[in-house]
Order: C-alpha cells, then structure tokens, then sequence
C-alpha cells in the first residue's frame, strides 16, 4: 500500500537536528505505509545515517550554485503530499515552498523563529509546550503523529582522533557564540581536580585543535564526536550542539548554561545536572566574549555535580 510522501525540513544545526529526531519518528510511527524524506545541509547529514525512521535524505547544499540547482531540481521531481517545517525560518519554508506539497505544516507567526515564514504555511500550528525537543512534537502531532515517540535514533559515530584509552570525561568548549562559551581557563582548574581525585583525564573536542593546559585536544568531525560522546564516562557542556547530542545518548554529565534559557534550551531527558548562575538573565546577548553569568560558575562547582555521576557509574560496575 502507499501511504502518504512526507517531507520534513530542518537543515541544521547539530542541536536543532537532534530537537527534531523524535518528532520525525513519531510521524513515521503514527502515519502508515508514510514515505520519510529529510531535507538536511550535508554537513550535519551524518547525525541522520541508518535512522529507521527515514526513506530517504535529500542534501541542501546553500554554499554553491550548482548545489542550489540541484536541490532545486530534486524538489521538482519529487512528489510530496504534505511537509512540516521544524525550523521556521523564511529559507526552510521557501525549500518546503519549492517542493509544491497539496500541505505544508509549520508553526504560526508566533512561534516560528522568523514569523514571515508562516506565510508560506498551509496549516500554521499554534504551540503549547516550552522546550525545542516538544514543540517539535507539538507540530508534528498537528500534522498527524498521533502515537508519540521521544527516541533519538542517533548513529554509532566512528572512531576519529585520538582519545585516551582509559576512562575521560568529554567536553566541547566552543559554542555558536562567546556569550554562550565557559573561559578557557576554568577546563585547567577542573582538569586538574579530575585528575587529583578520579584519576580521569579531561578531553576537550573542536574540530580544530584546542590547546588548554592540562587537557587533552580531541580534533574530530561530526561522527568522531558522536563516538566520543558514547564513550566518556561524564559529558561537561554548553549550551550547543555537543551537549544536545550527548543527552540525546542519554549520557550523564553537566551543563553549564548563563545568557539563554535552559527551560526552552537545556538538555532534554533528565540525565543532565544544569548550572546556572541565580545572578543569570536570559538576554540571548550574541557577545564574543562569555557573559558574566557564565564566568560566575567555578571550575569547583562543576567538579562537585559531576561527583554523583562518578558515584553512580561506580556501583553499576
């Protein structure tokens, strides 16, 4: 039987991708015989490899003309009955818009990130939930999810870089922007306090090298990230895409988190400690700099949350 072609829109980045995860699955789950395809930039295409719940990728590649041309033409050639746009911007809906589906889902003016971008919307959703991983859900509930899923399909990764052969704890320091970003100098003090006292290393991603005294620079892509993620014992982040990822495993570890909001932002599902300054606003302030709420959290309060994970991972071996 043939079932309805859908086509979900959510280009990047990391942690957006990884916000959009369960909603996808819960399309595919809920609608029978549904034909999946996701439309995605290809550098974040990796987070999407051997996910059951898909039929098919099709790349957007923004950075050339040919790239454009094609993306333009495979749109065309499709045949899609419907689409739902899981980032509600004026590029997503105008990708959705080319593709010419009999639908298109989207949020309404009020939740899409830039409200233009439901002009293009057939069916504008109103949302009531709060956090990214939800509102997704939300929107695809309104397109016909009616059994729900919070899964993260998310590939093995591969081995990329060196890491250390024993026990590390994972940290990705760099974040979209500076204000966002943790000082350098505090993963120092804490490498120093888990390797006094636990006897861990402390192992900082990027994809170019970071040096920082008393860590070990881990340089790798997307999929070296997510094997990195799987095998540390605890995860330190921010307020990005690594950390997304990592509680999407379903990893334990810390989040560290100042000028935006971790209740519509923070690690979904409950196996992240976050630390935030009392003294924080949320002012999304795109700064080079870290703000002074995120300095406000010591390399001594980090080291004291990540204390019961060490524990616990202890009495399970």
């Amino acid at each position: 039987m043939n079932g309805p072609r859908i086509l979900v829109l959510r280009l990047g980045a990391m942690g957006d991708v990884v916000a959009a995860l369960p909603a996808v699955a819960s399309l595919k789950h809920s609608i029978p015989h549904s034909k999946i395809t996701w439309v995605i930039e290809p550098r974040w295409s990796p987070l999407l490899e051997g996910n059951p719940y898909l039929d098919s990728v099709m790349f957007l590649e923004r950075r050339t003309v040919s790239g454009l041309r094609k993306a333009w033409r495979d749109l065309r050639a499709a045949r899609f009955d419907l689409a739902v746009d899981f980032q509600g911007l004026i590029k997503s809906a105008l990708v959705a818009a080319i593709a010419r589906p009999e639908r298109i889902f989207g949020f309404s003016a009020a939740y899409a990130r830039e409200s233009p971008a439901s002009w293009f919307y057939s069916t504008k959703v109103q949302i009531r939930s709060y956090h990214a991983v939800e509102r997704n859900l939300d929107l695809a509930a309104a397109a016909g999810a009616s059994s729900i899923l919070r899964t993260f399909p998310l590939p093995p990764g591969e081995p990329e870089g060196r890491l250390p052969e024993s026990d590390f704890v994972l940290a990705s320091p760099l974040a979209g922007w500076g204000a966002k970003q943790w000082p350098l100098e505090n993963y120092t003090k804490l490498a120093a306090s888990l390797q006094r006292e636990c006897g861990l290393k402390l192992v900082l991603n990027s994809a170019d090298p970071i040096q920082v005294d008393g860590t070990e620079s881990h340089v790798s892509g997307l999929s070296g990230l997510i094997h990195a993620t799987r095998r540390a014992v605890a995860v330190i982040g921010l307020d990005s895409g690594p950390m997304h990822l990592a509680a999407a495993l379903g990893k334990s570890g810390v989040a560290i988190y100042g000028p935006t909001d971790p209740a519509r932002h923070g690690p979904y599902g409950g196996t992240f400690t976050v630390l935030r300054s009392p003294a924080a606003t949320t002012s999304y302030r795109r700064s080079s700099e870290p703000d002074r709420s995120m300095r406000a959290i010591t390399p001594d309060q980090v080291f004291a949350a990540l204390e019961p994970i060490f524990a616990a991972a202890n009495k399970r071996r």
